[in-house]
């Protein structure tokens, strides 16, 4: 017996010998699999990372030629209105001019008997008007207002009446002619508002 547990000790030696063996190699064969793992998150990592870097600079493209249009847009719009609204300083110094050629027009017709003072006004009238059409030719046009709706975009009340000749919120009467450059109020027309 001594002799057969002699020859069963190293045996089980040798079965344990091979269990550790293959204990070993399973842990080996684990380690070689995290470790391929790490190395595959690594690459994973690393192309998640290069795709990641393409993206950002695409998007970063992509924004630049987006404000580089907006700044594109910005700079026609800005120099279509300076060409546009480039006379709005000269006009406005030239209405008030204007108004006052309407009004001494409006005068001299009036009070006027006598022939040389109807050819001098004839003459007054044709400057006047020859005035309007370089005006005008420059973008300039007359806000209409007598017998329109009160528009507070165009028009500047300043004082209300009662009158049989217009509807309730209608312009009864014009102080000053307004005027539009290009579209663009240079000035509102300074008019009366009929209430009932």
């Amino acid at each position: 017996m001594a002799e057969e547990k002699k020859k069963n000790i190293p045996i089980e030696d040798g079965n344990e010998a091979e269990e550790e063996a293959k204990a070993e190699a399973a842990e080996e064969a684990e380690e070689k699999a995290e470790a391929e793992e790490v190395e595959e998150t690594a690459e994973d990592k690393a192309a998640d990372e290069e795709a990641s870097a393409e993206e950002q600079e695409s998007e970063r493209y992509m924004r630049l030629m987006a404000e580089f249009q907006n700044f594109k847009r910005r700079a026609a719009k800005e120099k279509t209105d300076i060409h546009a609204f480039a006379n709005e300083r000269i006009v406005n110094d030239l209405l008030p001019v204007l108004d006052n050629f309407e009004r001494a027009l409006g005068q001299e017709a009036e009070a006027s008997e006598n022939e040389e003072l109807k050819n001098y006004a004839k003459g007054m009238e044709l400057i006047f008007e020859q005035l309007k059409g370089a005006l005008e030719k420059a973008g300039v046009k007359e806000i209409e207002a007598l017998g329109e709706d009160f528009d507070p975009n165009v028009h500047n009340a300043v004082m209300t009446e009662q009158t049989d000749e217009y509807e309730d919120g209608k312009i009864s009467k014009v102080m000053q002619k307004g005027y539009k450059l290009n579209d663009r109020v240079v000035r509102p027309s300074m008019v009366a508002v009929n209430k009932k």
